[in-house]
């Protein structure tokens, strides 16, 4: 998401700091680049990983993060550093709508991820595999990044967003101490809320509502388990009890749940500073100072590099197909995959209340793919 001010200070970057800058931008670079490219690869070559609906999202959110470290980062790096634009006005524009676009098409992956791991972990099998369709996916997608669009490229070319305030960018576009020129991207006020809303608020707002169920499912599942264990129901035995079926997946839910606080916490530490910003600051005569902005810019940018690590990295499955391709596929990482496991699908009553246990390839393959690995808290 493109800032709104970036006049560059008049004091400039000493040496050092100018070394420390680069070093940063370009360890931030190079992260997103390879842990997306990775993610991408792994479940383009692993054909478990392939099977899991899922991963679709994570694929495509991948590709978008990938886009901004190669598209949008580089060229807000240069302009950092070199303290000026020397890309001429249109590709400023280009730029401000790619920078818009890809970073709110990363965010309502983040959404939709969510989503889906709500119908998994909160709704029975069938639900999950009704409202998860292959065509419901495609749509899901195709949201993901047509929705961009009609904030970035649409109304940036068409110049909505600076309506009544053309001459305080201008003056702002200016450098008068070097004599050159900025790409600026100062927006007014309908189109901050809009933009914000759209691109932040609502997305945060459904992300919140669906793992705070998934939090509150994984919670009483972990009560459950207890109440199985102090019934004396086999947890840990080789051979499958039905009981031990519906404990495992409620384990398997109850380290989901664990990575919810890193998730959204690392989501909101990343985004909301600028977003908060971009609504607060046409209401305050844009007087937030440039410094803010470029760090708040670039803790979103952050957040391309940190999603194959939350949403990837974290989980064995992903692991073992990332072992493989840096090990130039080394036969002793392939592993038969967990996935592939299928048991008999039963119930048992807990409570008064009847659980599926096992045979819930939707719910059980997403779970593990997610959730097998616990979080360290």
């Amino acid at each position: 998401m493109a800032h709104n001010s970036n006049v560059t200070s008049n004091e400039g970057y000493g040496v050092a700091a100018r070394i420390v800058l680069i070093s940063f931008i370009s360890a931030v670079i190079l992260m997103t680049i390879l842990g997306n490219l990775l993610v991408m690869v792994a479940v383009c070559r692993d054909r478990q990983l392939r099977k899991i609906k899922t991963n679709y999202f994570i694929v495509s959110l991948a590709f978008a993060d990938l886009l901004v470290s190669v598209l949008v980062m580089p060229f807000g790096a240069i302009e950092l550093v070199q303290e000026k634009w020397i890309y001429g006005e249109m590709f400023c524009l280009v730029r401000t709508s790619l920078d818009v676009l890809l970073t709110t098409a990363s965010i309502l992956h983040l959404c939709c991820i969510s989503l889906d791991r709500y119908y998994a972990i909160c709704c029975q099998p069938l639900v999950y595999r009704n409202k998860m369709t292959p065509l419901r996916i495609a749509l899901m997608l195709s949201g993901c990044w047509i929705i961009p669009t009609f904030i970035s490229f649409l109304p940036i070319m068409q110049g909505w967003n600076s309506i009544g305030i053309l001459d305080l960018i201008e003056t702002r576009k200016y450098n008068k101490s070097s004599n050159s020129t900025n790409c600026i991207f100062m927006v007014n006020k309908p189109y901050a809320i809009t933009c914000s809303v759209v691109a932040f608020y609502i997305p945060f707002l459904l992300m919140v509502l669906a793992y705070y169920r998934i939090y509150i499912t994984a919670r009483e599942h972990a009560r459950q388990i207890g109440v199985l264990q102090r019934a004396g129901a086999p947890v840990d035995h080789r051979h499958q009890h039905p009981d031990q079926h519906t404990t495992h997946r409620m384990k398997t839910e109850t380290k989901a749940a664990k990575t919810l606080c890193i998730i959204m916490g690392c989501f909101c530490l990343c985004w909301a500073p600028f977003f908060i910003t971009n609504v607060v600051d046409p209401f305050i005569n844009y007087s937030v100072p440039v410094e803010l902005w470029t760090a708040f810019l670039w803790l979103g940018y952050i957040n391309s590099g940190l999603n194959p690590f939350l949403y990837a990295f974290l989980n064995k499955s992903f692991r073992r197909a990332f072992l493989i391709i840096l090990c130039c596929g080394d036969e002793k990482y392939r592993r038969p995959s967990i996935l592939g496991q299928t048991v008999p699908c039963s119930t048992t009553t807990i409570n008064g209340s009847t659980h599926v246990l096992s045979g819930c390839s939707s719910v059980s393959k997403f779970l593990l793919l997610f959730c097998n690995r616990p979080v360290p808290v």
